[in-house]
């Protein structure tokens, strides 16, 4: 079993403001984690710039436009009340576009079973026109697109468990039945949407959980509305939105999960990735604030793609 990892220190240069909880710090916490002996076995390799047409796979050349418009010569510009760009923020979300579609290159060509995605800034509420949420650009969608254009791919499930719903996956896919999206989060919560009832072209799976749910209940919404409807559609890849805000000491939510129920979740998804689309499994970094729950819950997620 091979994973292999991607990051880069350009993500690092995504600044945002003091205090802001999607900060460089949190890669930091992963990168010291992931230096222990027991992932020695990791194959590490940097992350490549991405393509800039690819953006286009889930965004119209205005949002593109906007973005590039909104990067200062220095400082910090406010995207919304949440999401800023910095000198360096175009680089580090073209990179992160970039690990996401290499990614998906590696598990189709067999130089990977699975990869980690260890970037930022995140992508998952990202919509198709309209950036936030800490995110520029859907990094899960573009890789989903370059899948299915590049290696054929014609279904592609895309399963957030971040404690944030994916509005801007949603928003992307949501008359799209080649793409299946299953989401687990918190729920009354940003960003509002999430509802069970929000179907898209029967391709939306939500499955909101209220607050102080823990372990059982989320486990339970797992096994009884996502991995049903993951094995109903068969797909022929698997990409994680790998968010682990949902972890106990997370200090923007109240999910309350330990690092073992995202080893638990990683082992399902990886099952059903078996069964259907030769393990092929991409997770790409969305949320996660407090650093040690960050790092742990990391650690839990890569150790169990390691096992296989």
């Amino acid at each position: 079993m091979t994973t292999r990892l991607y990051t880069h220190p350009i993500y690092l240069e995504h600044i945002t403001p003091s205090g802001h909880p999607e900060r460089p710090d949190r890669l930091r916490a992963i990168e010291r984690i992931l230096d222990d002996e027991a992932f020695s076995a990791l194959d590490r390799v940097q992350s490549p710039l991405g393509d800039e047409a690819t953006i286009l796979y889930a965004h119209p050349e205005s949002h593109v436009a906007r973005i590039r418009a909104a990067i200062p010569e220095t400082g910090m510009t406010p995207i919304d009340a949440d999401t800023v760009a910095s000198p360096k923020s175009w680089e580090a979300a073209l990179t992160a576009i970039g690990a996401a579609n290499a990614a998906v290159d590696d598990v189709f060509e067999g130089r990977a079973d699975n990869v980690f995605v260890a970037s930022r800034p995140p992508g998952h509420h990202a919509e198709k026109t309209t950036p936030m949420g800490f995110c520029l650009f859907n990094n899960a969608a573009i890789a989903a697109r370059h899948a299915q254009r590049k290696h054929g791919a014609e279904r592609v499930a895309i399963v957030d468990w971040d404690v944030h719903h994916g509005n801007g996956t949603q928003d992307i896919f949501w008359d799209d039945p080649t793409v299946l999206y299953c989401s687990t989060h918190q729920m009354p919560l940003y960003p509002g949407t999430g509802a069970k009832g929000e179907t898209g072209a029967g391709n939306i799976v939500n499955a909101p959980l209220a607050p102080r749910t823990g372990t059982e209940m989320f486990r339970d919404a797992f096994s009884s509305r996502v991995l049903p409807a993951l094995d109903a559609f068969r797909p022929d890849l698997v990409i994680v939105s790998a968010g682990f805000d949902a972890h106990h000491r997370d200090p923007l939510a109240e999910i309350d999960l330990t690092e073992e129920d995202f080893d638990w979740a990683t082992g399902q998804v990886m099952d059903l990735a078996q069964r259907y689309s030769g393990g092929r499994l991409v997770s790409l970094l969305e949320g996660g604030y407090d650093l040690q729950g960050l790092a742990f819950s990391v650690a839990a997620h890569v150790g169990r793609l390691m096992k296989g």
